[in-house]
């Protein structure tokens, strides 16, 4: 038998995939299949205009074949920018957009079908581009850099399933003028797809320190890693790579985003150690491994005779920092999501954002979310843990609802079986038992929560409310001011800031108590209890005038508060609550 002969040849391949298309058919399968049709319609004109052909058409998925890669670039620009119109004018929940990838290579013709690796490629970087975008290969780059308006954002090298090599891959947009939909070049938007809609949280890895190669700063520096990755790991939602793992990227000319790609993470943590005299900078930056972007840098200096005793503080100081800004930026990533298509981490994220705008509306919007991914994955502990706060923020407003409260236990207790090493639902029992008025009970649980997790911001805040109403405002101020040193941009602050400046008023420093409640009042304008403290305070040194001032915007903002509010703070030694209310009322007419 005649071996068979093949036609090889150079092609440009754009491979196009409907997304949703699938969650479309099941809520009416004619419309899907009529908005299909016109969109792919579309597909084949535009590509047509530009001189390419489309073939291979499965499903939901079309490839069309160019011979000049500009061509082909500008026919995915067009046939985007087109559906993009088409989908601004459909309901929300009927829209249909495509993603697209074009890779540039040697391919098999054969009966009007083209075959081969380069065929594959296109399909496989497909995957990584955003709904309504698109990326292209290194190869394709290289052809279309200099000859189009585009911009392209290089997503790093990346390794495609049943493809051999890793494959360079950039996320390609309009530019300055790029319609809705295409692809901004300035967004790390290419890997959402791969990285954002994963089944779990994301990655991080801490890589060694950089020290210059001072034998004694060495030693600190590995030592300052460790406590990181250790005090991440204590993180439940974050998932950190194995220090041994992470050890062998000492090398400081190694490409951050091939680092990550290699260890599987999506963030990666780098720092430096540096001696001037007796002075030492610790220098650390978060970096998204995706596309090589800085999220958060900062330096730290001590006096090097006591950086050694400080280490722990140091690196619990860096994690809680470090836990939040990779809070941040994973709640932006589930943005550009669509709303059916999230996940159940991406809701809880998403439920997180809403949360921490605090507005009635957003309260209602973050429970609506945490109950969708409670649907999903009833026994997920992120998710029994973000209901159990969103109770525990419900029964604070309204001043210990015990039915809130019981399902602030209910959720935490779940949430403990599901993850006897989880710090969050001790902390949120101990919150519970403070509202209960039993704070030796909540000092038990916080207790529990500080040794799993001692750089959980929350926990030493609820732990000093403990020792607060304890009777012991002397120990609950630096547990308030570690606080604030672990997460100096938390959105309850506000709430941290009033308990220190109670805690300052049963020790009488008015001027600590003004300070204090005014910075409170700085981040929450309308917290009662920081502006009665206040009041309280500058009547007592007498600077009456200011404290009628108070006293005046106090009562318009609050129209109906009564001291029975101040009465259900429960502390164990009532008198104090006595002596706060006497301060306030100072200045009844």
């Amino acid at each position: 038998m005649a071996a068979r002969r093949y036609i090889r040849q150079l092609a440009t391949i754009v491979s196009i995939d409907a997304a949703g298309f699938s969650r479309l058919m099941g809520m009416d399968d004619e419309a899907a299949l009529s908005a299909f049709e016109e969109r792919r319609d579309i597909i084949v004109e535009r590509c047509g205009a530009h001189g390419g052909r489309t073939f291979g058409d499965a499903g939901d998925s079309i490839m069309a074949e160019f011979g000049n890669p500009a061509e082909a670039l500008l026919a995915a620009f067009d046939f985007q920018e087109r559906i993009s119109t088409l989908n601004e004018a459909a309901p929300v929940n009927r829209r249909m957009p495509f993603r697209a990838g074009i890779n540039t290579g040697d391919v098999i013709a054969h009966e009007g079908r083209l075959y081969g690796d380069d065929v594959n490629i296109a399909a496989r970087i497909q995957e990584f581009a955003p709904h309504g975008g698109l990326t292209i290969s290194e190869t394709t780059w290289h052809h279309v850099k200099d000859k189009t308006a585009a911009e392209f954002t290089d997503l790093g090298v990346l390794s495609l399933k049943n493809i051999a090599l890793p494959v360079r891959v950039f996320a390609a947009g309009r530019g300055p003028a790029s319609p809705e939909g295409a692809a901004p070049a300035s967004l790390p938007i290419g890997l959402l797809k791969h990285l954002s809609t994963s089944q779990g949280p994301p990655a991080i890895a801490v890589l060694p320190f950089r020290d210059g190669g001072e034998r004694e700063l060495a030693y600190l520096a590995d030592g300052i890693a460790e406590e990181i990755g250790r005090g991440l790991s204590n993180v439940r939602w974050l998932s950190v790579i194995a220090m041994g793992s992470s050890s062998q990227f000492r090398d400081d000319a190694l490409d951050i985003r091939l680092a990550g790609n290699a260890l599987g993470a999506r963030y990666v943590v780098r720092g430096t150690i540096a001696r001037n005299g007796a002075e030492i900078r610790i220098s650390v930056a978060l970096v998204d491994a995706s596309n090589g972007r800085l999220v958060w840098s900062r330096r730290f200096d001590r006096h090097f005779a006591d950086v050694f005793a400080l280490q722990n503080e140091i690196g619990s100081e860096i994690v809680s920092i470090l836990e939040k800004e990779v809070d941040r930026v994973e709640q932006a990533r589930t943005f550009q999501v669509p709303w059916e298509s999230l996940e159940t981490w991406q809701l809880v994220l998403r439920g997180r954002w809403h949360m921490a705008r605090r507005t009635s509306q957003d309260t209602e919007l973050a429970y609506e979310l945490f109950s969708k991914a409670y649907g999903q994955d009833p026994n997920s502990s992120a998710v029994l843990n973000e209901l159990a706060w969103w109770w525990f923020w419900r029964a604070w407003l309204r001043f210990g609802d015990n039915e809130d409260l019981d399902q602030v236990a209910q959720f935490a207790h779940k949430a403990l079986l599901m993850d006897s090493q989880d710090s969050r639902p001790h902390a949120n029992l101990g919150a519970v038992e403070i509202m209960r008025g039993r704070p030796a009970r909540a000092a038990e649980h916080l207790e529990v929560a500080l040794h799993i997790n001692p750089s959980f911001a929350f926990a030493r805040s609820a732990m000093g409310s403990a020792r607060l109403l304890l009777n012991d405002p002397a120990a609950a101020i630096p547990l308030f001011k570690d606080t604030e040193r672990l997460s100096p941009f938390d959105i309850y602050s506000f709430h941290n800031l009033g308990e220190m400046a109670a805690a300052y008023s049963l020790l009488e420093d008015w001027p600590a108590v003004i300070e204090t409640a005014q910075r409170s009042l700085a981040l929450s304008p309308g917290y009662f209890y920081a502006r009665f403290l206040k009041i309280g305070a500058l009547a007592r040194i007498e600077r009456m005038d200011e404290a009628l001032r108070e006293r005046q915007i106090f009562d318009t903002r609050h129209p109906d508060f009564t001291v029975q509010r101040v009465r259900w703070i429960p502390f164990v030694d009532r008198t104090a609550n006595d002596f706060l209310i006497a301060n306030f009322q100072l200045t009844q007419p």
